[in-house]
């Protein structure tokens, strides 16, 4: 039986190929994402090791901009010096730091665009850092970049540069040019070096320091200094070995990469069960062309395990071939996404290719797996073929009778899957998404259950259609593709479950677009917005400056602000009383915005509701600098989502902030005459063209908003057109099968009349209809599925309201039409080419 397997992947090779190439993308898949992560991870954790070899203890604050926590003094790295067995200690003070290009824009992505001071030891040089060109910055005045940053804007030793902090941007001297395996600059930010009085005026204060490191002497062991060191650090700090935070850090890294890798591999995952049907129908139609041949086999004495373990065995060679292919083609995945994030901004360090045995194991057990499980009902099924019934038919359809348990079954599982979904999007919440996950699932096996009983109904009603404007070729189409319904409904299968999962995407996505598009429309009335693009806070000099700038007709700050009331602390929103107004959609509830003016508060109404305030109201509170006082509510409003719960006065905020630096989020502005390029470039004038503060209009408002919906969409579409690939290989397979199985038939219908042309608009058409009902199959629940999960976030989405994409759904259908066009090209050429003589006397 073993030979007999062998010979038979042999004798077709070319039927099974779109099995091959079915198994072989998802093991590429499973594969490639293994090795990638894996060699990203140890990438990160190499890297992260190199920063701590000289490193026997590290030390770090959780410093802020308040006298309580001033961070490490002089004094104390001083003493930390003196311990014996420490052969150095140097301080680490870091923030954002961004450089211009000669255009005036921000190199790097903004969140890891950075700043640290240069501590060189008593031989001149830092040991974090390598200069190819010139030397650190020793003085005031003068910055050091590191090599991509220096090469992304055209910098040479000596050349002015203008950095930007969190204040106004400053011109700098470059003194030297550097490498580094600094994790921002890797994850494609930039890193500055200043001298260390000046990062510490920029960052903390003079005389502190965040972090430090702390190098051992030879033979002295690093616990030894950490249990010497720790007494000595203020009481804010925390220090382990050099050792202990690496291996940490490997920790971190590789949790960072879990996520990665379960998406990465759902989405494999869902290749795969796609793959599934093909590999499925794939055999059934191979058994049913050697059902003579089978029947011999138990004639002379095979039993139905042996005929059993012989398709099996087929299976098996086919899916290990396919996974050694596969993993070959996963190798080259993984090498390819790792240059794909090199052009997208991404630096991995350098490392070799990461091939685990798991990944191994994985791609091989996966690709035979897959393929022996698919091949099972197909191989059960034949070891089940009486001898005698077998060798007077040759071609034997299931009935619609034997359809029927198949069909109870099916319908008992959908009805369940539906409740479940309905549940779910009745229940909301995270409860209510789990319910709505596990009825999908029921939901969609359960259509595929019955999709083989759905053919015949739903392509009844578009043949009369096709027999009208297609003629003879388009009853023939519509008729083949209900011949075989168990064929029909697995080749229709993989084209839904693909389908179903791209619409309930698209509907989530453009349903919460819009909620989130009206959100901001609704809500601000502003014309531009001012933040920083690091994330940080903007300095108080930037609304001193957009206060003078021609053209701002209302300006308020978003400041961070928090208390305490009742023993519950809320955050607050500090604004320009009279222009919040104007810049944001307020709609007052009871009492005046105006009383704001007076030193008094407005509370957003269902914060107010819930906690029984009223305006007139004085409440008690303490202040994030640990006063107490009292706060009059003056007004109720609406809640705005771009305010916190309580909106006071910008002064109050100043006066009882514990930060000596006020943390202004945003700036808003509304410009005489609205947004134009004059408005806008009077606003980037008045900030000294700083290229870390980003000037927005509304419409850029809605893009940031709403943008990483569409970015979210995209990598799913991206990640699921594996699948569909898979599915539509799996309409070519069926296509191709069908016109070998029928060779008679269109021998015949050739010799009738029948000209090569329509029997091509035949093969087009039966492809066309089989590819559009699974498509609407899969829209539709797809839409059912968008619609649902949607129901369980509404409540924490203002503004939430179903929106159906009808012209992606339209252009869903059509391009399955096109599937269904394009699979058919090779089947019909193949059928149209046959010799009709030939054909007709084939068995």
């Amino acid at each position: 039986m073993f030979r007999t397997a062998l010979r038979n992947v042999l004798a077709h090779k070319a039927r099974l190929l779109m099995t091959v190439l079915a198994v072989m993308l998802g093991v590429a898949f499973v594969s490639g994402t293994l090795v990638f992560t894996d060699t990203l991870g140890n990438a990160f954790r190499n890297q992260s090791a190199k920063s701590y070899d000289n490193v026997a203890v590290s030390i770090e604050t959780y410093t802020g901009d308040d006298e309580k926590n001033p961070g490490i003094d002089d004094a104390t790295l001083e003493k930390i010096r003196g311990v014996d067995g420490v052969a150095s200690a140097t301080g680490r003070v870091n923030g954002f730091a961004g450089v211009a290009d000669p255009d005036g824009k921000l190199i790097g992505n903004g969140w890891s665009n950075t700043g640290a001071n240069f501590s060189p030891g008593k031989d001149g040089k830092d040991t974090q850092y390598d200069f190819v060109e010139g030397s650190g910055p020793v003085k005031k005045g003068s910055v050091a970049l590191d090599k991509d940053t220096a090469s992304k804007g055209k910098y040479k030793v000596g050349d002015p540069v203008r950095v930007a902090t969190n204040g106004p941007v400053k011109e700098y001297t470059l003194s030297g040019i550097f490498t580094t395996e600094d994790g921002a600059v890797n994850a494609g930010g930039s890193l500055v070096l200043f001298d260390t009085p000046t990062a510490q005026q920029l960052y903390l204060k003079p005389g502190f320091f965040q972090n430090a490191t702390v190098g051992a002497a030879a033979g002295v062991s690093d616990q030894k200094l950490l249990d010497e060191i720790e007494p000595l650090l203020p009481k804010d700090a925390t220090a382990q070995t050099g050792k202990a935070l690496a291996d940490q850090q490997a920790k971190d890294i590789e949790s960072g990469l879990t996520s990665l890798n379960t998406m990465l591999l759902a989405f494999a995952g869902i290749a795969l069960f796609v793959g599934i049907f093909l590999i499925a129908n794939t055999f059934t139609m191979l058994i049913a062309q050697r059902t003579r041949e089978l029947a011999l086999m138990r004639a002379i004495g095979a039993t139905r395990r042996q005929v059993k373990r012989s398709v099996l065995l087929e299976a098996a060679f086919v899916g290990a071939l396919a996974s050694v292919v596969g993993f070959l083609l996963g190798l080259g995945l993984a090498t390819g996404l790792r240059s794909a994030m090199g052009l997208l901004g991404g630096k991995i360090p350098a490392g070799p290719l990461i091939v685990s045995p798991t990944a191994v194991v994985s791609a091989f057990a996966v690709g035979i797996l897959i393929t022996v499980l698919a091949a099972w009902l197909p191989a059960r099924r034949a070891a089940k073929i009486a001898p005698v019934a077998a060798m007077s038919s040759v071609h034997a359809t299931a009935s619609v009778k034997s359809l029927v348990v198949r069909n109870s079954i099916g319908g008992v599982i959908t009805l369940l899957g539906s409740a479940g979904i309905v549940g779910g999007a009745a229940t909301g919440g995270t409860s209510g998404r789990q319910l709505v996950a596990a009825g999908a699932f029921f939901a969609l096996i359960g259509v595929i259950i019955l999709i083989p009983l759905l053919s015949r109904p739903v392509i009844a009603l578009v043949r009369p259609l096709l027999k009208k404007v297609f003629g003879v070729s388009g009853k023939l189409a519509s008729q083949n593709a209900v011949r075989n319904p168990r064929r029909t409904g697995a080749t229709a299968s993989a084209l839904a479950i693909g389908l179903t999962l791209v619409t309930g995407i698209s509907v989530l996505g453009v349903t919460l677009g819009q909620a989130i598009d009206k959100m901001t429309t609704d809500n601000i009335k502003a014309d531009y917005l001012v933040s920083m693009a690091s994330g940080d806070s903007l300095d108080e000099s930037a609304l001193t400056a957009l206060s003078k700038a021609d053209g701002v007709s209302a300006l308020s700050p978003q400041q961070a602000a928090w208390f305490e009331v009742d023993g519950d602390y809320f955050s607050a929103s500090g604004v320009t009383p009279g222009d919040v107004e104007q810049v944001f959609s307020l709609t007052t509830e009871s009492g005046s915005l105006s009383t704001l003016e007076d030193g008094q508060v407005a509370i957003g109404s269902e914060t107010a509701k819930k906690h029984g305030w009223k305006t007139g109201d004085t409440l008690p509170v303490t202040f994030d600098n640990d006063k107490k006082g009292e706060l009059k509510v003056g007004a109720t409003y609406r809640e705005n989502e771009f305010l916190s719960p309580f909106v006071i006065p910008k002064e109050m905020a100043d006066k009882y902030s514990a930060s000596t630096r006020p943390e202004i989020r945003e700036i808003w502005i509304k410009a005489d005459g609205g947004a134009s390029k004059a408005n806008e470039q009077s606003i980037v004038d008045a900030l000294g063209d700083n290229p870390a503060m980003s000037v927005m209009d509304r419409q850029d408002i809605r893009d940031m908003f709403g943008g990483f919906i569409n970015t979210a969409l995209n990598i799913m579409y991206g990640l699921l057109a594996m699948a569909l690939l898979i599915a539509v290989l799996g309409v070519v397979n069926t296509l191709a099968m069908s016109v070998f199985e029928r060779q008679q038939e269109i021998g015949m219908l050739r010799a009738i009349g029948l000209d090569r042309g329509r029997v091509k608009r035949m093969i087009r058409l039966e492809a066309v209809v089989i590819s559009v009902f699974g498509a609407v199959i899969g829209v539709g629940l797809g839409v059912f599925l968008g619609w649902a999960i949607g129901r369980t976030l509404s409540a924490d989405i203002p503004g939430y309201a179903l929106v159906i994409p009808w012209d992606r759904l339209g252009i869903f259908l059509l391009l399955a039409g096109l599937v269904g066009v394009l699979a058919s090209l090779w089947p019909a050429r193949s059928a149209a080419k046959l010799n009709m003589l030939t054909a007709i006397k084939t068995e």
